[in-house]
């Protein structure tokens, strides 16, 4: 998912950051750059496409873009959209080496690297310490301390570390697949659409059922399915609804199709399966 690995060695750099406010709707620019870019919306919604990916990034999300690879926009952003941008890189000549003094010329200090991959999407983080931090970055930025050249990658680095340590304990950050789950949950009883999900999450097709896939091992039309199927059983097992009746309840409107799915997915006929269930 092109996520951007930083480490407790390399020093990030900052190019720059801001608050960005869209006078006018316009389209993200076509670019390849050669830095990091971290966007955060604080109202409205900034559409981004990266390396195939779409993302809507609404208020209180975060997203990270790559650098080296192509992004630009496919949907309009609407005037008055708010957001922090920040952009950045990795110094890999730097280096912890000499941090500490050798006051010992048999012992030599050997630093252990570690890396950590930053999340692609967050979201929740409206009143989060991260969000905190994101701003007084971009106030120090434009702050005149004299230090500033010196504490700003400083800030920016503690401000990643933060975000990292953020995606593993937030019970806000939602994966898509997550995400498509509770939308098809929602919607199991209608016809599964590609169209339908594209439109919903501003993303490719291609790109939601290859993570769906990685992230669960199903299609989103086995997952789908499987839910129409299991709300078929639980019907069975607890109601007298007749057979066409239940077909349609989940979405079915031919009963013999949906017996034929019954079967494939239980290995007996929506009538067997109520025979076969105790009773009491």
């Amino acid at each position: 998912m092109n996520n951007i690995v930083f480490n407790n060695i390399s020093m990030p750099i900052l190019n720059g950051c801001d608050l960005c406010a869209a006078s006018e709707s316009f389209f993200h620019a076509d670019r390849t750059l050669d830095f990091n870019v971290l966007i955060y919306v604080i109202e409205g919604t900034i559409y981004v496409t990266e390396d195939g990916a779409d993302y809507a990034v609404n208020s209180g999300e975060m997203l990270f873009l790559k650098n080296g690879l192509r992004h630009f926009g496919k949907h309009e952003i609407s005037k008055g959209t708010r957001w922090y941008f920040v952009h950045f890189y990795f110094d890999e000549q730097s280096g912890i080496e000499e941090f500490l003094p050798n006051t010992n010329p048999i012992q030599q200090y050997e630093p252990v690297k570690f890396s950590k991959a930053l999340p692609k999407f967050l979201t929740g983080m409206k009143g989060s310490a991260v969000e905190k931090k994101l701003s007084e970055l971009i106030k120090y930025f434009h702050s005149d301390d004299k230090m500033k050249k010196w504490n700003i990658n400083l800030m920016l680095h503690s401000l990643l570390s933060e975000i990292a340590m953020y995606s593993e304990t937030s019970e806000h950050s939602v994966t898509i697949s997550e995400k498509i789950s509770l939308h098809l949950n929602e919607h199991y009883a209608e016809p599964f659409s590609a169209k339908a999900l594209e439109k919903n999450f501003f993303l490719s097709y291609k790109y939601m059922a290859s993570v769906f896939k990685k992230e669960t091992g199903l299609t989103m039309q086995q997952y789908h399915t499987s839910l129409r199927m299991n709300e078929a059983c639980r019907l069975l097992k607890s109601t007298l609804m007749p057979v066409g009746e239940i077909s349609e309840t989940v979405g079915y409107q031919d009963m013999l199709y949906f017996s034929r799915c019954f079967h494939r997915f239980s290995g007996v006929s929506p009538t067997e399966y109520r025979r076969s269930v105790p009773k009491y």
